[in-house]
């Protein structure tokens, strides 16, 4: 009778987890996409209009990924809500995938950790966003996944994680370089590690990198007939280095002698390389990049041989300056006339629930929200930090060690690749800080919680 009592328990104790599994699987992504069903409509940002134009325009333009921008086209006849279903579905795969792995796979714990993630982080909004961003951080968790615990996945799961990391590589180059980078620094350390990095994971996602690479430039032929990368690199870091003042440095020195196109605008450079590139500023009267890509290479690189110094000291300023940027919603609560423009241009379905939204009624203010993401996220970053040098002291290189370290130097890198080329800005830190938030809140968790019944984790 005992026995059949305590089976029964058991028994009763798996519907349990059973049903939690299903409620965290309708509540967590519904809280992800919570901000655009109070706005009633997904949100929108500066850059959207940019990658939606990519279908109708047919050619290239600096720093707009065609793949996402068919990817966006895929979901407009459904008001974009299919993108945000999709963002959301794979927040939380990546989520439970990345607890599971670490032996944390109960639902108390993933449902804990998601609500919390969607309270203080900003993960919700950058799910509910038709814009890359949500991708930079997710891609580093399947990243991680895929190289050091590919044996714990199954085959479906290796493949998904596989075209995830391609397709988010192919969206944003500074999703590129950072996995890039997370790829070259587990090469390095392959040789040190080999316990503990799978030398078929790391050519995994070698390949995976490598056909997001692909995936773009097919895509780029397919809708401009160009085989061509994305245009724009010379342009955003001539845009940074104008405004930390070496442009106009190289203009002073050069112009007396040099035919330069902007010499004649020398003393009336815009203070950012927002107000050069995107404002109304001499850039148009130039011809924008295409009038003068080859002068802004010239510059940009002539600078880099003339004044090493004051280039690796503004890299520096640059990079801290970046790590400190945070703040939730830039590009979200400002006027944002392009993409309504294109928006009204080539998808005039969408102009009464666009105008409809209270986003575009001006209802939209982060201020009150960044009192709370703002300090979480610097903390997490120096627990994180914290917690990488503790643990990689106590335990060595073990499962949550490396998820650290991949975090760390995800967000070192993202704020070197995006501080340095295109100037410190609080999008790019937003969108990738909640990792951090994501590891403390693991590391806690299994510190200090007393976990699922029926759930063991590696030491």
């Amino acid at each position: 009778m005992r026995k059949r009592h305590i089976n029964t328990q058991i028994l009763g104790a798996r519907r349990g987890e059973s049903g939690l599994i299903w409620v965290a699987a309708i509540v967590i992504p519904l809280v992800l996409v919570a901000p655009a069903i109070w706005n009633g409509y997904p949100l929108l940002q500066y850059d959207t209009g940019g990658y939606l134009a990519r279908w109708y325009e047919g050619y290239l333009v600096p720093s707009r990924s065609t793949v996402f921008g068919l990817y966006l086209h895929f979901g407009e006849d459904s008001s974009f809500w299919i993108n945000l279903g999709i963002q959301a579905l794979a927040t939380f795969w990546i989520l439970q995938l990345t607890l599971r792995v670490l032996g944390m796979s109960g639902p108390r714990r993933l449902l804990g950790i998601g609500i919390a993630l969607a309270l203080t982080t900003s993960l919700p909004w950058l799910v509910s966003l038709l814009l890359t961003d949500i991708f930079a951080g997710l891609s580093v968790l399947a990243i991680y996944i895929l190289v050091l615990h590919g044996a714990r996945t199954t085959g479906l799961e290796k493949f998904a994680l596989f075209v995830f990391i391609a397709f988010s590589a192919s969206t944003h180059s500074a999703t590129m370089a950072v996995l890039l980078g997370l790829c070259c620094l587990g090469l390095v350390a392959w040789p040190f590690l080999r316990g503990r990095i799978p030398g078929s994971g790391l050519l995994q996602g070698w390949l995976s990198i490598a056909t997001g690479a692909a995936m773009l430039l097919s895509a780029n032929f397919a809708l401009s007939g160009e085989l061509a990368w994305t245009p724009g690199g010379y342009g955003v870091i001539f845009g940074r280095m104008l405004q930390d003042g070496i442009v106009g440095r190289y203009l002073r020195d050069h112009c007396p002698r040099d035919n330069l196109k902007l010499c004649p605008y020398r003393n009336e450079l815009p203070a950012t390389a927002d107000q050069f590139l995107w404002g109304d500023s001499m850039f148009d009267t130039l011809g924008r990049f295409k009038g003068l890509n080859d002068e802004m290479r010239t510059i940009a690189l002539g600078s880099l041989k003339e004044y090493p110094a004051q280039q690796a000291r503004a890299a520096l300023t640059a990079t801290a300056k970046q790590l400190a940027m945070v703040a939730t919603g830039e590009g979200t609560n400002t006027w944002i006339g392009h993409t309504y423009g294109i928006i009204e241009r080539y998808i005039p379905s969408q102009i009464k629930p666009m105008r409809a939204a209270k986003q575009q009624r001006w209802h939209f203010d982060f201020t009150e929200l960044n009192y709370v993401h703002v300090p979480v996220a610097l903390a997490s970053m120096l627990l994180l930090a914290a917690i990488l040098a503790w643990r990689s002291w106590r335990y060595g290189f073990d499962d949550l060690t490396l998820l650290a370290a991949t975090a760390t130097s995800a967000l070192l890198g993202n704020a070197i690749i995006c501080g340095v080329i295109s100037g410190p800005h609080d999008r790019y830190g937003a969108r990738l800080v909640w990792v951090a938030t994501f590891v403390v809140l693991i590391s806690v968790t299994r510190r200090f919680g007393s976990g699922d019944a029926g759930h063991s984790r590696p030491g």
